[in-house]
């Protein structure tokens, strides 16, 4: 009686055993995977935003911050659940071609020209962002592009586009095309006494600015919107559907945008939600 008592014992632990471990399977799988832009990564917006969603629904967001351009790419390979970038054009293209099922409007900042104190093009304080543009140009004064299709990068291409410049022919010279994300093109910009263009945002969570200052903001041109997409399970089965969407709904919902709106660094609102 005793061994039967034993081996009940050890064939009920067995199965709670397994039952543990299969719940574990279950929730180590209840995760998104969200292709996103630099800028919201490096602000510290998802470090601070997400934990809360995650405490409210179970499910962890697993984040690729990459340029919106390579995001967008990564999605359309089916390399991601969710989209959260800042390339409006870029991103309606991505659904009328079938690869996300909606756009929705997330947050907005602005998008701002920094440069050195010295300001060798005199554009200081100017709120026309192709002018300013078209002044450091013609000064032949450097700036640093980030040259990687980033939603950053497509913004200040249409800007030279408006100011009738063609930069990228001065490529090497006093326009520099570093390839990286906005942090290293900042520190590039710092070293070489540059211009460049950045999302206000990272700006303001950069820290090694230097005697570098905002020269250029204000100009309508420089609105910088942030949308959200989930990746079509009908190119994709993969796509964790209910969760990426319960993710949608959260950070376009109530809960989400307030804590958006709540996000500060040095007394600075960062972001501002705009879903509604």
């Amino acid at each position: 009686m005793k061994h039967l008592t034993k081996l009940l014992a050890g064939l009920v632990l067995a199965a709670l055993t397994g039952f543990g471990s299969a719940g574990g399977a279950i929730a180590a799988d209840k995760f998104i995977i969200l292709q996103s832009t630099t800028s919201t990564q490096n602000s510290g917006l998802f470090d601070y935003m997400l934990p809360k969603f995650t405490g409210k629904t179970g499910i962890e967001v697993r984040v690729v911050a990459v340029g919106t351009g390579q995001a967008l790419k990564n999605a359309r390979n089916g390399d991601g659940d969710v989209l959260f970038v800042h390339a409006k054009p870029a991103e309606e293209k991505f659904v009328a071609e079938g690869f996300g099922v909606k756009r929705q409007d997330v947050m907005f900042n602005d998008f701002v020209i920094v440069g050195p104190a010295a300001d060798p093009a005199k554009v200081g304080g100017m709120r026309n962002a192709p002018e300013a543009l078209k002044m450091i140009a013609s000064a032949a004064a450097p700036f640093a592009s980030r040259g990687d299709d980033s939603g950053t990068h497509k913004k200040e291409k249409r800007l030279w586009n408006a100011a009738g410049v063609d930069a990228a022919a001065s490529s090497g010279s006093w326009y520099r095309e570093t390839g990286s994300g906005m942090g290293a093109t900042l520190n590039a910009a710092v070293g070489m006494g540059a211009y460049a263009l950045t999302d206000r945002a990272t700006w303001i969570s950069f820290k090694n600015k230097g005697d570098f200052k905002v020269q250029v903001e204000g100009d309508k041109a420089l609105f910088n919107q942030y949308g959200v997409i989930l990746v079509n399970p009908a190119k994709h089965p993969n796509v964790k559907k209910e969760e990426g969407q319960a993710f949608i709904d959260w950070v376009t919902g109530p809960d989400g945008q307030a804590t958006i709106n709540s996000y500060k660094l040095n007394g600075q609102q960062l972001f501002f939600a705009n879903a509604n």
